[in-house]
């Protein structure tokens, strides 16, 4: 699968995040000004996500995702495949983007962003083809094995 086209992808999304956010504080701004508490508040947290979904895109727009030669271990730009017993996912380890979906190339189904800092991108980091990683999935500890990666 074409990771360069997966990180344009993801790269092209976390744009669309970052100027709905850029919207959203313009506006919080202006409602900052007449001085409510709660306008004030939300101006704020309007300005955070702001300078998150800048980082987010940043981070994307500089990702360069690179083949996995064989026996390296998962690391960042990794595509992975785990399946828990009952269900399978197709994931793509990216610097930035956690929970976004993506469709692969011709719309050939759909990967889930994972990044080192969350849950499941930690477990995988340095695992390989075989290993089960343990995450705490909705408060249950779920066990995955990776089946794939590339």
């Amino acid at each position: 699968m074409d990771k360069h086209f997966l990180a344009d992808q993801l790269q092209r999304k976390l744009r669309a995040t970052y100027e709905t956010a850029r919207r959203y504080d313009e506006d919080a701004r202006v409602d900052a000004k007449s001085g409510a508490p709660r306008a004030v508040n939300v101006a704020q947290a309007a300005r955070t996500r702001l300078e998150q979904a800048e980082a987010a895109w940043a981070a994307a727009a500089d990702f360069k995702p690179a083949a996995m030669r064989k026996g390296e271990r998962i690391g960042l730009g990794a595509l992975v495949e785990v399946e828990d017993g009952e269900a399978g996912k197709t994931l793509f380890v990216a610097p930035a983007g956690a929970g976004e979906e993506l469709t692969g190339p011709d719309g050939d189904g759909f990967l889930h962003v994972v990044t080192p800092g969350s849950p499941l991108g930690k477990a995988l980091i340095g695992k390989k083809v075989g290993d089960v990683v343990e995450v705490l999935v909705k408060g249950e500890l779920t066990e995955w094995e990776i089946t794939w990666a590339s």
